[in-house]
């Protein structure tokens, strides 16, 4: 009899300015996944991988300010997930921010990761003094049925919002979340 394979092992943690190069690869392979499956997160194809990586060092100046915080999600060793915690700016917003790139790789989901993620998210905005978190999705899409079972009301849906990869037009939904 053989004995049982360990469960794999989640660890989720901060990138920094200076550890997204490191980063890079997996995060443009995420993101260039999700957008071939048909992910609505801003792109259209063809989306090379080049375009994917230069999105992704396009934050590094977020990162560097502290407007910006990337998780990532890693699964024996490699990442696999990521979200992003958008501060909002301006000086009537500092309770605020925004959940932003949610991102999971296909081959990686139905594990929780996107769950894990967006709670270590919301511990990130309570430690900066975010209190309010807002997000939107593509209407219709799984993750729309992910934020409300972790606690996000729904505001409402604007039609035609945003293209598809493949160019349809597709509405988003929008969600906040009061955390406590």
């Amino acid at each position: 009899m053989t004995a049982p394979l360990p469960a794999p092992t989640l660890i989720l943690r901060p990138l920094t300015a200076e550890t997204l190069d490191a980063a890079l690869p997996s995060l443009a392979e995420i993101l260039q996944a999700c957008v071939l499956e048909g992910s609505g997160v801003g792109f259209i194809l063809p989306f090379p991988i080049e375009e994917a990586a230069r999105f992704w060092q396009g934050r590094r100046e977020g990162l560097a300010s502290g407007a910006r915080h990337i998780l990532v999600a890693e699964l024996d060793g490699a990442i696999v997930g990521t979200v992003s915690l958008e501060l909002a700016g301006q000086p009537n917003g500092c309770n605020r921010a925004e959940i932003a790139k949610m991102l999971v790789h296909p081959a990686a989901r139905r594990r929780g990761i996107a769950r894990a993620l967006l709670a270590e998210a919301e511990r990130l905005a309570l430690s900066l003094g975010r209190k309010l978190l807002v997000l939107d999705t593509v209407t219709g899409d799984r993750a729309e049925k992910l934020y409300p079972s972790c606690g996000y009301v729904k505001v409402g849906v604007i039609p035609d919002y945003a293209a598809l990869p493949d160019g349809r037009m597709e509405g988003t939904t929008v969600f906040y979340k009061a955390l406590a």
